[in-house]
């Protein structure tokens, strides 16, 4: 009887092997790239007007190039898990407007370190697709930065990959 998963996990991987059309329909490309970011005023822009509303908008360049939105939908002192005291735990929408006008739409996780501290941030942006060539995308990319309260500001760079249609 363990032959049977055996010869159809086989069958499976041959036919893919054979069929390398299988894999054609998700393309992914390796990013690398910059982005920079101002804060968008609660009710301005694509920012609710809600006044606890956090959001930015600005540019990616690189593997990446477009204008940039998000919006928090969420945050969370990380003190309350043990995390550093100035610390949050964050988590949101991206929407990425290609230089071709196609939308790449993502879930945006990650953690930022605002005044009093010392101002960095990590996020984990994961694609769940966009519109027109994009309507499929998946993949992840990595941003890493500087967060700058005096100018309402972000900078820094991500990599990571994006798969499409």
């Amino acid at each position: 009887m363990k032959c049977i998963p055996l010869i159809a996990a086989t069958a499976t991987l041959l036919s893919l092997a054979i069929n390398p059309t299988a894999f054609a329909a998700q393309a992914c490309t390796s990013l690398n790239g910059h982005f920079e970011a101002s804060l968008v005023p609660p009710g301005q822009g694509h920012c609710p007007d809600v006044p606890t509303a956090f959001c930015t908008a600005g540019r990616v360049w690189g593997g990446i190039q477009g204008d940039y939105e998000f919006v928090m939908s969420g945050a969370t002192p990380s003190a309350t898990i043990g995390g550093t005291a100035t610390a949050l735990f964050y988590a949101g929408q991206s929407d990425i407007k290609l230089k071709n006008g196609d939308h790449v739409f993502g879930t945006d996780t990650g953690s930022l370190d605002p005044p009093p501290g010392l101002g960095g941030f990590a996020s984990l942006i994961t694609f769940t697709g966009g519109t027109g060539s994009m309507a499929g995308a998946s993949g992840q990319i990595s941003l890493r930065g500087e967060f700058d309260a005096i100018s309402a500001t972000t900078s820094g760079d991500y990599s990571g990959n994006l798969c499409g249609n």
